[in-house]
């Protein structure tokens, strides 16, 4: 069995400078890739229910398919709820069996964000879990825009919520379709200069694949969030299936085909973290 909360991973990869992919899920295809994917890499995986994920399948089915994969896996998985918006959402997340719950109070003010993501680390540690905040607002591709964060925010957010991991807003950007110019260095390292934390960056589809080297090895960017590039491959390799054999009306028979792409993809992932 090879469960893992978040800290379980973030920590070495903190220590022997690397990051870990958080792989944004969206059905039992492309969850199969991505630990298969993790297995032919030896790499741990942040296997994440976002929001999108759990509008199509309940919290509890998400839960046992995680920890399905988890159980059977020969390298470390994480279930990790990305961007839950409320307690009793974070609860229903513990409850279904995920080890890693990130709370998401960036659009709040900063007192406000702190008080609640405090809870939720209370809620998570309580259950020996992790829980990951968020400070700034990491912004959307033609939606909302991001505010920077502040180091100084940052510090009091990390010491005051206990966080096992922050995510951070550094020039990232949520939903990119093309690679962006990248991440802003001298924030990272002033943020990073007031707090030892393991950092995290959504919207790591915009970052380069070389920049994401090069930070997560020498900075403490621990975890980078990959969900656009991989749906990418999965809409191009069903595409492909379809085109294929224009007849086909099984939908097993044409999602089979995309697990291989998807899984070739997420392995190049693994590769630009280390």
């Amino acid at each position: 069995m090879t469960v893992a909360t978040l800290a379980e991973v973030l920590q070495p990869a903190l220590k022997d400078g690397y990051a870990v992919a958080g792989l944004v899920c969206l059905g039992w295809e492309d969850m199969c890739a991505y630990v298969e994917a993790a297995e032919a890499e030896n790499a741990p995986v942040i296997l994440q229910a976002g929001p999108g994920c759990r509008e199509h399948t309940p919290l509890p089915i998400l839960g046992k398919m995680f920890r399905h994969l988890a159980e059977q896996a020969t390298v470390p998985v994480v279930c990790h709820l990305d961007h839950g918006y409320t307690l009793q959402e974070c609860r229903e997340a513990l409850d279904s069996g995920f080890t890693s719950l990130m709370y998401d109070g960036s659009r709040k003010p900063l007192n406000q964000n702190i008080d609640e993501t405090a809870a939720v680390v209370e809620l998570a540690h309580a259950a020996s879990i992790s829980c990951e905040g968020e400070i700034g607002f990491v912004g959307y591709a033609d939606g909302e825009e991001s505010a920077g964060t502040d180091p100084e925010d940052a510090a009091q957010f990390s010491e005051s919520t206990g966080v096992d991991a922050m995510a951070i807003s550094v020039g990232n950007v949520h939903l990119q379709t093309e690679k962006s110019d990248g991440l802003d260095k001298d924030r990272v390292h002033a943020i990073q200069a007031k707090t030892g934390v393991p950092l995290v960056i959504h919207g790591g589809s915009g970052v380069p694949a070389d920049q994401r080297r090069e930070f997560a090895t020498t900075t403490n960017i621990c975890k980078y969030n990959i969900g656009t590039e991989l749906r990418m491959a999965f809409g191009e390799a069903l595409r492909q299936a379809v085109r294929n054999d224009e007849n086909q009306f099984d939908r097993i028979k044409l999602l089979k085909q995309t697990q291989g792409p998807v899984s070739d993809a997420a392995r190049a992932v693994f590769r630009s973290m280390r």
